[in-house]
Formats: structure tokens, C-alpha cells, sequence
């Protein structure tokens, strides 16, 4: 099919079916022809605006093709759709840590963890991982409010008004509020939006 055809929609030939975009998306990420994935994707969401699964598989070829803010805003637009899906949460959070938005990112991570409720080998592990950079997201942030109170203390009253203005104070991800695949071996039909965020951490 001619590039024209697969913009427009069209199919290659008389009598032949409409073509699957997201069939056709799959077998071109499959091969690592991303570029050419993200076109029929984006052609698959022009016929199903709203399908869940379409929306993630771009985000995940938009961090592929580095193109990370459009990923973010992808991710976002399947959660104004579904609030509790699991993997834009994941994939989201990754990406806002790799722009050091360390607050939102423990949101979505909290997020994750009370939407992801799989029991598979997968699941478990992805959601170990999540856990352990929560933890670490909160250690951090708690280490960094205890040295500002500190540095808080030693400062002459004279000078306090200036170190408030001065000290950033970091809240805890308790309170703040979407992987390129990662995994040898698991092809992006079977593939979770879980992957694609690991992938976006490791990249």
C-alpha cells in the first residue's frame, strides 16, 4: 500500500478488506520500523479515538522515536479516559522522573500500585520495581527536608526571611500525584505499557 492509501485510510486494491492499522502498527514495531508504527497507530486512533490500547501503544512508540512530551501528553489523554489505568500510570511516571519531576512521578506511582492488580510473574515484577523507586522517591525527599530543617536552625534569625525564600522545601510523594519494551522476547502484541516505561528508564 502506497504511503498516500495509508494516510487516507484507503485499501490497496479492489475488493480488499480495510486495512487493520493496528495490526499493521504491531507488525512494523515488531520489526523496529517505529517511525513507520507511530503513522498507522496514529491512523488506528483517527478510527478508535477513545481505544485504551491504541492511546498507550503511542505513547510507548512516541518514547521510542524520542519523543518523550508527546508521550507524556499521550499517556495523560488515556487517563482523562481511564483514571485507573495501571500502565499509563507506570509509563508516565518514568517519564516524568527522566524530567526530574520527582513529585508527579510518585503520584503516578502510588497511582500504579493501587491500580495494578495482575498476580502474573510480569505484574509482580513491575510492580516490585515501582515500589522500590517509590521508596527511594520518599527517602530522598525526606533526607532533603531534614538537611533544609537543619540548615534552617543554624541560620541567624536576621537572616531567616532570606533562607525561606531561599530553601527548596521537598514534600513527600505521599501526598503528590504512562516503556519502550524493555524485555528480550515479548512481542508488542503481548507487550504491556508496563515494558515500554521500563525501557524508558533503562534508555
Amino acid at each position: 500500500m502506497t504511503w498516500w492509501h495509508r494516510l487516507t485510510g484507503g485499501t490497496s486494491g479492489r475488493g480488499s478488506r480495510p486495512t487493520d492499522f493496528l495490526a499493521e502498527a504491531l507488525e512494523l514495531e515488531a520489526r523496529g520500523d517505529f517511525p513507520n508504527a507511530l503513522t498507522s497507530y496514529r491512523l488506528a486512533l483517527r478510527e478508535r479515538p477513545d481505544d485504551l490500547r491504541v492511546l498507550q501503544n503511542i505513547a510507548i512508540a512516541f518514547s521510542k522515536t524520542g519523543q518523550p512530551e508527546e508521550a507524556i501528553r499521550t499517556y495523560r489523554r488515556a487517563l482523562q479516559i481511564d483514571p485507573d489505568l495501571a500502565g499509563a500510570h507506570y509509563g508516565l511516571a518514568f517519564l516524568l522522573l527522566k524530567r526530574s519531576d520527582t513529585a508527579h512521578a510518585g503520584m503516578h506511582l502510588e497511582a500504579y500500585l493501587r491500580s495494578s492488580t495482575g498476580t502474573d510473574e510480569a505484574t509482580l515484577r513491575f510492580r516490585a520495581h515501582a515500589q522500590r523507586t517509590l521508596d527511594r522517591l520518599r527517602a530522598e525527599a525526606e533526607s532533603s527536608t531534614a538537611s533544609a530543617q537543619s540548615a534552617h536552625g543554624h541560620v541567624d534569625t536576621q537572616h531567616e526571611d532570606s533562607h525561606d525564600d531561599q530553601t527548596r522545601h521537598v514534600d513527600s510523594v505521599r501526598h503528590d500525584t504512562q516503556h519502550d519494551d524493555g524485555s528480550p522476547g515479548v512481542s508488542p502484541s503481548r507487550r504491556t505499557p508496563e515494558h515500554g516505561a521500563m525501557h524508558d528508564l533503562e534508555g
